[in-house]
């Protein structure tokens, strides 16, 4: 914040003193014709005069640019730098075509004297000394802080060099033409003086009308584009660049840059992408205009991949649906491929209802997999609500160390760890005809409802080598899970979670 109200000081200081050195000099080259009669002086006073009004128009410009985005105006008023710059270009083509008039019609007409007095020469040569301080001024400030209003404003007073170095050309002349009594169409060198200058304003002012027309429209700089499209092509995860739309207000350029992206990344992939993509748009940007400011806005599209896995398919196609897919197994079949899977739909949701939804996912799932022949689901009812427990591992000592025992059978001496049982609310009302999950007294224990283990649930830890793959490890909890039910039957459900030893 401190960073840019020091900028935007410095550009209000050096327009101020741009405004200041136009005025003195349009006071003096306004003396100086009049004394002189000469319309070359006369031509610069007008001109000097216009770089007055322009230099106002860029103060006040620079000044209402850097305010903030607001409701009315949701890409800020940088938009008032082209607007002025605009206005002054339409006043130098008005007055370069007056000078051009009177030229002529002395020119043609023979009007008007001209005193190339050295009083003239020397106001011509102070313009000239003031255009250079103030064109550099202008242009240093201009480039570290990106104001096009400021560089027109430069571009425009630098021009006023060459236009004064013509006009002391044609006093120069004509003071030799009044020494050497040369011809007397000699002595229209001031006129032609007058045309040169009008000739350089009018270069100048369609310059300036160009631009500031190319910004006003939104035109795109194809130099800009390029950079853009090269930077963003280079990200890694880009799928496709589909659009990009820039435009540009004052030292402020915004892109709209729309890229598909891989369908089956999670959020946060996606969101990833989404600020690399910016990232790269921003750093097109200041490749191209290294003192501008940059807002880009990314928008991904989703799209299928040649890196997309069956499984990866089915999940996306199932959010699409809003089901949830897991339990996805997929196994090849004479050439062809199948697939199985679980999925949940709501709880209340009737069975037509259920079967309908899994029937449209895998017909979605064929369509968008060729290879695909066939896709079995296996509906399920997810529970939303928490489930009450009682931990009730310190009743069960020997089932637990059987639990052990068992496990460390398969997985390793000493792997089961962590062993807890639960036992649900309501069974232990109903064994203890207490309050659900209250009014156990220390050390009181729970006798199972006819041996029946049915109502416990469990959860337990295995450690394996940290390098085994996470398959096997996958496996080992397989085959551990399945010698507890053989076991115990009439378990809950079973939790076991794998981890590498500490």
């Amino acid at each position: 914040m401190f960073a840019a109200r020091e900028a935007h000081r410095e550009k209000m200081l050096v327009a101020l003193s741009s405004v200041g050195a136009a005025v003195g000099l349009t006071a003096l080259k306004l003396v100086a014709g009049l004394l002189s009669g000469s319309l070359g002086i006369l031509a610069e006073a007008a001109h000097s005069g216009l770089d007055l009004a322009a230099a106002l128009m860029t103060f006040l410009a620079v000044r209402v640019a850097d305010r903030p985005a607001d409701a009315t105006h949701n890409y800020g008023h940088a938009k008032i730098e082209n607007l002025s710059a605009l206005f002054e270009a339409i006043l130098l083509l008005a007055t370069a075509l007056w000078i051009i008039y009177e030229a002529l019609r002395r020119l043609i007409l023979g009007e008007g004297h001209v005193e190339a007095s050295i009083l003239a020469l020397l106001v011509m040569t102070i313009s000239i000394a003031v255009d250079i301080t103030r064109s550099r001024a202008l242009l240093r400030v201009a480039r570290r802080l990106g104001s096009q209003a400021l560089e027109a404003d430069a571009l425009h007073f630098s021009t006023d060099i060459w236009s004064s170095a013509i006009v002391i050309a044609g006093l120069l002349v004509l003071r030799l033409a009044e020494l050497w009594h040369l011809p007397s169409w000699v002595k229209q060198a001031d006129a032609i003086a007058a045309l040169g200058v009008s000739l350089i304003v009018i270069y100048v002012a369609l310059r300036l009308t160009r631009e500031t027309v190319d910004a006003l429209l939104d035109r795109a700089p194809e130099k800009l584009l390029q950079h853009l499209e090269a930077a963003i092509r280079q990200v890694e995860g880009v799928r496709e660049l589909r659009r990009i739309r820039v435009r540009r207000a004052g030292n402020k350029i915004f892109a709209d840059v729309v890229v598909a992206a891989p369908r089956s990344f999670t959020f946060e992939e996606t969101h990833a992408l989404s600020e690399r993509v910016e990232q790269a748009a921003i750093a097109g940007v200041h490749a191209h205009a290294p003192q501008a400011e940059a807002d880009v806005v990314v928008h991904l599209e989703p799209v299928a991949s040649a890196e997309e896995t069956v499984r990866e398919q089915i999940h996306y196609l199932a959010q699409q649906q809003g089901i949830r897919a897991h339990d996805i197994r997929v196994r090849e079949v004479g050439g062809k491929l199948e697939a199985d899977f679980d999925i949940e739909v709501e709880a209340d949701m009737d069975l037509a209802s259920a079967h309908a939804a899994a029937t449209r996912l895998e017909e979605a799932v064929l369509r968008g997999n060729a290879q695909l022949q066939r896709v079995t689901t296996h509906l399920e009812a997810p529970t939303a609500t928490i489930e009450r427990r009682q931990d009730v591992t310190s009743d069960y000592p020997e089932m637990v160390q059987h639990i052990r025992q068992l496990a460390d059978a398969v997985a390793g001496p000493g792997s089961a760890h962590d062993i807890h049982l639960y036992r649900s609310c309501r069974a232990e009302e109903r064994a203890t005809g207490a309050e659900p999950c209250k009014g156990r007294r220390q050390g009181e224990r729970l006798a199972s409802a006819n041996g029946r283990e049915d109502e416990l649930d469990l959860v337990l830890h295995i450690t394996c080598a940290p390098e085994i793959p996470l398959s096997q490890a996958h496996l080992k909890a397989e085959e551990v899970q399945r010698a507890l039910r053989q076991e115990y039957p009439r378990l809950g459900s079973v939790a076991i979670h794998t981890e590498p030893p500490e």
